[in-house]
């Protein structure tokens, strides 16, 4: 098994577009949660989103824009961005061995809600004929294995909000294992169109708007939590093995460890103790860490009731006495649940937390719930506090559970 090192970044999402921007904006907790800027907002029981400031014509040329749905605009970017942050230049043996790995909850919505309005609202029988590339889940990665003429496997995953982090996962093991020499990973998500936020609504999962202050409605871990924020974009990272990225005198961000699968059987939408702990504890095994070798956590904290006060119980199953000594960092509160991207996004998110130093804070935490009794670093970041070695919490609807381990760059 190979060490394997993350040397590119590539961000596009609600707290900014560069990793440092990123960060900043997670370090002092300013929240991209806002009312919702949508012509149909009225329709919205709580017309909330946490949104990217993104031109695609800044871009892409006109034809190409139009062929793209707003999804893959985001993965393109984002893995470029990513591929510059890395400096990595491909010979052509390793185009050969380099892959695409990305998750997606829901690909080219928008392109589809659009089609639904003029087929359905309109009684029109004229579609956009390039429809089924703009909808279809592996749109993203497809292009940017073309822009980037990686011929390796080029892989989407679907597995609701824990796309991004299964494709990470399954990326490391490539490298890892010698199958690959570079892999980009990650995910990206669009999901903002009026029936896909009416759908959410439906479920009765997503948050209220706070009176006093729509920015502060998404509240992980808090007795007063109502629910999630959705939210969009994408965040890739360049992998590729350590002794590659030393030889070539890259940056490494930090490193992947490993990480650990599993999968609830008794609801779709139900979390449970057990499936949460035994990823945990998969990606302990993975990794090849003890559960005393962790010093700080990013939970999937979507402040819904029912997966935080899950995520907590399971927290305390795997660490035992130790877990109300882990800080734990819930970042949803400020950029949303951006679904199948948002395990990329927290993996970035964790990755510069542990490089910095700080412990990131978990937002608009003001009331303890006796449920959720642990240090969740409520509204004020830490310093000193992330640690060496992390793990980043994904589970879904579906019930597929994903956890990443990972390590601040050590030489």
């Amino acid at each position: 098994m190979r060490r394997v090192a993350v040397t590119g970044i590539g961000v596009v999402c609600p707290l900014g577009h560069s990793a440092s921007e990123v960060f900043d904006a997670a370090r002092a907790g300013r929240s991209a949660i806002q009312r919702l800027a949508h012509p149909a907002a009225h329709r919205l029981t709580a017309p909330l989103a946490a949104s990217v400031q993104f031109d695609a014509a800044e871009h892409f040329e006109p034809q190409q824009q139009r062929l793209l749905d707003r999804v893959s605009h985001f993965a393109v970017v984002a893995a470029e961005r990513a591929f510059a942050d890395a400096a990595c230049e491909l010979t052509p043996f390793e185009r050969a061995r380099a892959g695409v790995f990305l998750g997606t909850g829901m690909g080219g919505s928008l392109s589809l809600d659009d089609a639904y309005q003029t087929l359905y609202g309109e009684q029109s029988n004229r579609v956009k004929p390039m429809l089924i590339l703009q909808g279809m889940y592996n749109a993203p990665a497809a292009w940017i294995g073309i822009k980037h003429a990686l011929l390796g496997p080029n892989l989407t995953y679907s597995t609701a909000c824990s796309s991004a982090s299964v494709a990470l996962g399954e990326a490391w093991l490539r490298v890892a294992h010698g199958m690959l020499e570079v892999a980009i990973a990650g995910g990206s998500e669009a999901p903002l169109s009026l029936g896909s936020l009416k759908a959410w609504e439906a479920m009765h999962t997503l948050a209220s708007v706070d009176s006093d202050d729509p920015s502060t409605s998404c509240k992980p871990f808090s007795k007063n939590r109502s629910g999630m924020v959705l939210g969009e974009g994408a965040a890739l990272v360049v992998l590729e093995p350590w002794e590659r990225a030393l030889a070539r005198g890259a940056t490494i961000h930090g490193e992947l460890l490993g990480y650990g699968l599993s999968t609830d059987t008794g609801h779709i939408t139900r979390p449970s103790v057990d499936g949460q702990a035994a990823a945990i504890v998969a990606a302990l095994t993975s990794a090849g860490i003890r559960a005393e070798e962790v010093d700080s956590i990013n939970a999937h904290g979507t402040a819904t009731q029912a997966n935080d006060s899950v995520e907590t119980a399971a927290i305390k199953r795997v660490f035992g006495a130790r877990a109300s000594r882990i800080p734990i960092s819930a970042t949803k509160a400020i950029h949303g649940h951006l679904l199948g991207a948002t395990g990329a996004l927290e993996f970035v998110l964790s990755l510069l937390a542990l490089k910095n130093a700080v412990a990131l804070p978990t937002m608009h935490l003001q009331m303890p719930d006796p449920e959720c009794d642990l240090d969740y670093v409520p509204n004020t970041a830490r310093a000193g506090a992330a640690g060496r070695t992390m793990l980043s919490n994904s589970f879904a609807f579906g019930g597929t559970n994903a956890v990443l381990a990972l390590r601040a760059a050590a030489f």
